[in-house]
């Protein structure tokens, strides 16, 4: 199970507009295409990665008590072996299907309770003898 990379961050925001502004023109990214949630927010791409996802909420993230930084995922290969590793050292999980986009997100904590996402194809999902 390699991990390939640091997929994104994902930060949540009350000032959605300005924050897109400044990834944008700060930043040079671009606003790009995002998976079909319910909820507001934007994808900040590096050339064909977005690297930034951007989550609008009400209030400020930082004094109601939600983290402002709400997770890191990484993108890696062989699902199979990932969940094995997981069973292997009593980690807890949880299959996440992000609306519109082909993946399957392994959701974990680390010890300190920080969340993280490992993303593998929807087309591993079948072979690792997990379904949605």
């Amino acid at each position: 199970m390699p991990l390939h990379s640091l997929d994104h961050a994902n930060i949540r925001t009350a000032n959605l507009a300005t924050m897109i502004a400044f990834y944008e023109d700060v930043l040079n990214m671009t606003n790009g295409p995002r998976a079909q949630f319910d909820f507001p927010g934007a994808w900040l791409y590096l050339g064909d990665h977005a690297v930034v996802h951007l989550v609008g909420v009400e209030g400020s993230p930082q004094t109601d008590g939600d983290l402002a930084l709400e997770h890191a995922a990484f993108r890696a290969t062989d699902l199979k072996a990932f969940i094995a590793t997981l069973a292997d050292h009593g980690v807890a999980y949880y299959l996440g299907f992000p609306p519109g986009v082909p993946i399957v997100q392994v959701n974990i904590h680390d010890p300190d309770g920080n969340h993280l996402h490992v993303d593998f194809h929807i087309d591993e999902l079948e072979a690792a003898g997990l379904s949605r």
